[in-house]
């Protein structure tokens, strides 16, 4: 884009405060459909607000999906003070916001099938929520375990750095993680870090560092999860991924491995697909059919 074009303003949407029972309030947008066939709540990952996937979230809506989109507490639209003094945990987002959301879905549209899209941490989530098995159907998008010996190479090269000296040393000095001055990531509040750190050094990631009571809970997901990943995801590795998807060992969990070339795109990467510029063929020819076949 050169500097005298005007960027395009983002589609219009109803914006929510919504407070869990937990007293976290959290920023929801919603894109309406006019005959809506089905709800959509879409998860987003570590560091990335939600006003990013507006404009796949009104392709949705034009596509008859009515679609949730929020801010996890502590981020964008959902950060109420300064981040050294936000207290959240990512566990906390499962427990608190994506079960929040997932009750609201449920009480507006009781009577329409509720999806989930979960990009990344979006889809880790699932196994940290407990209201999830009131869902239809999931998809996770770019989902992996994030235990960094098993990275792509891009970010194995560098994740102990940021583990090992980075992270703590920015805790200490800020009191959160200044993500995008280090453009690492994204601005997050301090107990966020700490606890994905310690997820991210372990090789059964969330599940080996939290417990018995997790791995259970990961266990317990019924929803029929599609799960969708990229060849060229700089941060993922396809044991990443697999090894994520399987916690949840009693659905069923269709993987799907895209290599960019394959659907005419040069490449996607972890944070890629929800740039407009896939409408016509991710968008439009992998994620909306498995909308549509639970629709229906």
């Amino acid at each position: 884009m050169s500097s005298r074009e005007t960027p395009l303003a983002l589609p219009a949407a109803e914006d929510i405060m919504l407070t869990t029972p937990g007293g976290h309030r959290i920023s929801l947008r919603l894109f309406a459909a006019e005959a809506s066939r089905s709800v959509v709540i879409l998860a987003g990952a570590m560091g990335v607000n939600q006003r990013a996937y507006a404009r796949f979230a009104e392709f949705l809506r034009t596509q008859g999906f009515t679609v949730i989109t929020f801010d996890y507490f502590g981020s964008g639209a959902s950060l109420h003070t300064h981040l050294r003094d936000c207290p959240v945990r990512v566990t906390d987002w499962g427990a608190e916001d994506c079960s929040a959301v997932i009750r609201y879905a449920r009480e507006q549209y009781p009577d329409q099938q509720l999806q989930w899209m979960g990009h990344s941490v979006g889809g880790q989530l699932l196994g940290m929520t407990p209201e999830v098995n009131r869902l239809d159907h999931a998809i996770t998008i770019a989902c992996g375990s994030g235990y960094w010996w098993q990275n792509s190479p891009p970010t194995k090269r560098v994740a102990w750095l940021l583990w090992y000296l980075v992270a703590p040393a920015s805790l200490q000095l800020c009191g959160y993680f200044p993500g995008k001055r280090l453009n690492m990531v994204g601005d997050l509040p301090p107990n966020v870090m700490r606890q994905w750190r310690r997820w991210c050094l372990h090789p059964e990631y969330a599940v080996g560092v939290e417990g018995e009571s997790l791995r259970q809970q990961f266990a317990a997901v019924q929803v029929p999860i599609s799960a969708i990943a990229f060849t060229d995801d700089e941060m993922m590795s396809e044991t990443n991924t697999q090894s994520m998807h399987s916690f949840f060992a009693q659905t069923d969990v269709n993987m799907q491995r895209i290599d960019p070339a394959d659907i005419g795109e040069r490449n996607i990467g972890h944070l890629g697909w929800f740039r407009e510029q896939y409408r016509d063929t991710l968008w439009q020819g992998t994620l909306l059919p498995l909308l549509q076949a639970q629709a229906k």
